[in-house]
Formats: C-alpha cells, structure tokens, sequence
C-alpha cells in the first residue's frame, strides 16, 4: 500500500508523526456489495494526488507529520478481527498520536471503540452514516457490520447523523434527542440541526463516518448506498464546527467499496480523512 499522501522521510516517520493512518482491508461481514476490504488501497492511492495546501483553513497538516502503519490483517473471525483492530489502535493512543482508521466494512470500528473507551473519559460516539446499525445481531453475528452502533451504545452515549434507513426493531434502540435524520437535514434551511446535534456531546468524542452518508451521486462506492444522502458541503460544515467545540480523539471512515472505473469516491474518502486530520490540527 502506499503512505498516506505519498509522505515519506520525516512527514512519514511514526516517531515523530502526530497522526497515524492504520488500514484495516476487512470485509468479511458485508452483506450486499463486496469490495470493502479494497476501500484503504484504494484511499491511499487516490491521496497520492492530494495538494498538502487546504485553501479552506490554510493550513499543510502533513507537516505535523502523517505515519501510515502496516495494515491490519486478521481475518479470522469477527472477534480476532475486532481485537487485533483494539490492540492496534491503543498501541497508537498510548503513544499519545491521533488515530485515523481507514476501512474496511464498519465491523473494523468496533475495535477502535472499545480501545477508545479504555482510555478516554467522557465519551460520545458520533456516526455520520446512512443507516442506524442497532441491531443486536445479523446474519448469525453480534459483530456484523449492521450491529456497530449497538456495540458502541454499551460503551458511551451516541449521536447519528445522516440516518434515512433501519429495520422497525430498531426503532426502540436510539434516544430520539440524538439522532437526526437525513430529511429533516435537508428540510432545515436554517441548519439549526447543527448546533442541537452539538448539544448532545460531551467533552471527548469518537468519530465514524460511514461513507453511506454521502448521497450516491458524489459516493456510489459503497457496499450499501441509500438515496437522500449529504452533500460534502454539508458534512464538512458539521465536522468543522465538531472539531472547534469538541476534543476529537480518533476518527475512521469505512464501507469505501472502490469501483475501478469510477475514481472520484476514492478520492472524495481521501480529501475527507486529509480535512478531518486538518480540522484537528489547524491550530
């Protein structure tokens, strides 16, 4: 795989780099359109035509230095895939970096919720995604990608944006206050969602995009697309405001399903981790 942006030398280097990229090619537990475990190749390769320069902020991030670590391999099992993920991801806080996982179905979140959890106190979970994923199990399996946001619910408070899709089981399974659907979004002109999605946060929070929360026009590559999605414009509003109110601790964005004849999502998924690690450091 190539480093994230192309870095090499010191921008790259782990001992020094403040962020760390960590692929988790996984896609075991998808239930439609296979390819996920393709997605961080396919984001590292498109971030090789990344301008370090972000016109929005001003700001070259690379320069606090961006390691991409060897991917996560396991495939196993849903649990051995889960715990090499946790172990992964707390090896990086522990080093006091800022982990930035690259998916990968959203099973590989699951670990880095449980690391995450471990070590931060005051926690939200934030999902920007299509699709609610509360069920208690799916296919045979608590760890299915339909069954992350039930997994994370047992370690901190959640918040959902971008929801247009879940089974009527699921509909007793979140705290309506902290969900906010994507047709409400879309029918709020005054973008007072916003500030009430920010309300229900504590200090530290968790963040997983599921690249479903985009509409399929600019996101088709995924394993699950859902009409009525966010623009980039919108998303990107949010998370500024997310990352200036709220101590991000870790990010990952998952269910990157590559198209080898249709590039532009690969590089959408790559500019959207490359602003998330501006936003955190722009300062």
């Amino acid at each position: 795989m190539e480093n994230f942006a192309g870095l090499s030398g010191t921008d790259a280097d782990y001992q020094t780099s403040k962020i760390v990229v960590l692929p988790v090619p996984y896609d075991a537990t998808s239930s439609w359109i296979k390819g996920a475990d393709r997605g961080p190749e396919a984001l590292l390769e498109a971030s090789v035509q990344l301008e370090y320069f972000d016109t929005e902020t001003g700001a070259e991030v690379y320069r606090q230095g961006i390691h991409t670590a060897a991917p996560v391999l396991e495939q196993s099992s849903p649990e051995a895939l889960c715990d090499a993920v946790e172990k992964r991801v707390a090896a990086v806080m522990d080093d006091e970096k800022f982990p930035v996982i690259i998916g990968g179905n959203h099973t590989v979140s699951i670990g880095a919720f449980r690391a995450v959890a471990a070590r931060v106190d005051n926690l939200t979970i934030v999902q920007l995604d299509a699709h609610t994923d509360l069920r208690a199990s799916y296919e045979g399996s608590e760890l299915n990608h339909a069954c992350v946001m039930f997994q994370a619910q047992k370690l901190a408070p959640i918040t959902q944006i971008g929801i247009r899709s879940m089974c009527k089981q699921e509909m007793n399974c979140f705290d309506p206050a902290r969900i906010f659907f994507a047709r409400d979004i879309f029918f709020d002109q005054t973008n007072r969602w916003e500030q009430e999605a920010l309300d229900t946060l504590s200090r530290n929070v968790y963040l997983t995009i599921d690249l479903d929360v985009f509409d399929p026009s600019i996101m088709p590559s995924t394993g699950t697309p859902e009409p009525g999605g966010l623009t980039y414009f919108c998303v990107l509003r949010f998370l500024r405001r997310l990352f200036r109110t709220s101590n991000v601790v870790g990010c990952d964005i998952v269910e990157l399903c590559p198209n080898p004849h249709v590039k532009a999502p690969d590089y959408l998924a790559a500019r959207l981790a490359y602003q998330l690690m501006t936003y955190k450091f722009r300062r």
